[in-house]
């Protein structure tokens, strides 16, 4: 038995630096995120003895955050990334969404 869901839903999960974590987190709310969850984790880049002498080493520390976003806010939140957050920069985070079209409770 399927159900009409009256609007379109995307899981949408970004990894990024824990630094961003409220930033992030408030802008999905603002954009319409709900159930936003927010998981830690470590990156699996190590940075070499040049690369820390010249003080360009990768944030190893990661928060993964997850919502339920609404289709038509995807390309907002997608377009948020790259020009406020520079997710288009190497190293600074990514982004993707799964289409949700059949929920069960």
């Amino acid at each position: 038995m399927t159900y009409d869901i009256p609007f379109c839903l995307e899981f949408m999960t970004i990894i990024a630096g824990r630094k961003l974590r409220d930033t992030l987190t408030n802008s999905l709310s603002e954009q319409g995120g709900r159930l936003i969850t927010i998981m830690y984790g470590e990156g699996s880049v190590k940075s070499d003895f040049l690369h820390d002498m010249l003080g360009l080493v990768p944030e190893e520390n990661k928060v993964v955050i997850t919502c339920l976003l609404p289709c038509n806010k995807v390309d907002t939140v997608l377009d948020m990334l790259v020009n406020k957050f520079h997710f288009d920069k190497p190293n600074t985070g990514i982004a993707f969404t799964i289409p949700i079209e059949n929920i069960s409770f």
